[in-house]
């Protein structure tokens, strides 16, 4: 049974019932996510803490570490709890100065699934999205190649569902016309709306939108105008940006990181935070 005394209360992505208060795996790696964790205890009880607290909903990736924090969530959880459901994505590798070199043809997205399989200790990925883009974003492209190279590995019984992460709306409109998708995973936030109606029509379609770096980008001034409703409200900008998006639409999905189970139950009580219509307004004039 899924909890829903988290905020935001669930949402399914195909037949996986989770809550929209997830938890994003990726700050559990070492400094610029590459290698481990200065404090390994400390990583696997947020983990621990994360599942206590009723989140159904872990976003990792073999790249990130690379091996770490997958090799941390089956060492902090595994035999994994029924309700408990496991989100990766491939298509990009590390190098040895921390980029983030693409690797999206057949052989390395078949690799990149059976190591998570590995790592994780699973049979069959819960979800796997197809990173597209680079490091600077949503680049244009067909996803055709890679993305049927997925859904033969999900033919084989290895993914149960599939998702693309850094997509253009047309790559979204792509990947639906080769097998069905239960997610983007996109850069979004209140500085960041170039995807609104992107997620207004996923929406429609029942499809969960789980955006990244709820705080990423944002010019002086506009930090300056969620500062100001932040105090308003005696909260942490954080807080609001999260309670924001949760409040922007029902099939956001949050997947906020941190390497403290403190700072977990922080993020947590400031998604709860409710805020008004007046509110609204004038955070959503933030980034039009």
């Amino acid at each position: 049974m899924v909890s829903t005394s988290l905020p935001g209360g669930t949402w399914t992505l195909g037949d996986l019932p989770v809550t929209r208060f997830g938890y994003g795996a990726m700050q559990l790696a070492g400094p610029w996510v590459m290698g481990p964790p200065a404090d390994h205890g400390g990583a696997l009880a947020v983990l621990r803490a994360a599942v206590e607290l009723g989140i159904t909903h872990i976003d990792t990736s073999e790249a990130y570490g690379p091996h770490v924090t997958n090799q941390l969530i089956r060492e902090a959880l595994h035999p994994y709890p029924d309700s408990l459901h496991i989100v990766t994505k491939v298509g990009a590798n590390r190098d040895q100065q921390g980029g983030w070199p693409p690797a999206r043809d057949p052989e390395s997205l078949r690799r990149s699934v059976h190591e998570n399989l590995e790592t994780l200790g699973l049979d069959v990925l819960d979800l796997v999205n197809l990173r597209l883009g680079d490091a600077a974003g949503p680049q244009p492209g067909s996803v055709a190649e890679a993305f049927e190279t997925l859904v033969g590995l999900q033919q084989q019984g290895l993914i149960r569902h599939l998702g693309v992460s850094n997509a253009t709306p047309e790559q979204v409109a792509e990947a639906q016309a080769i097998a069905p998708i239960v997610c983007v995973q996109n850069m979004y936030n209140l500085a960041h709306r170039q995807d609104d109606e992107l997620i207004d029509a996923l929406a429609e379609q029942g499809i969960a939108y789980v955006p990244f770096f709820p705080l990423g980008g944002f010019s002086p001034l506009q930090s300056s105008v969620l500062s100001t409703v932040a105090a308003r409200l005696e909260a942490a900008p954080m807080s609001v940006a999260l309670a924001w998006l949760l409040q922007r639409s029902p099939n956001i999905l949050l997947i906020p990181g941190t390497s403290s189970a403190t700072h977990l139950h922080e993020n947590i009580a400031g998604a709860a935070l409710s805020l008004s219509d007046d509110d609204l307004a004038e955070l959503g004039k933030i980034g039009r």
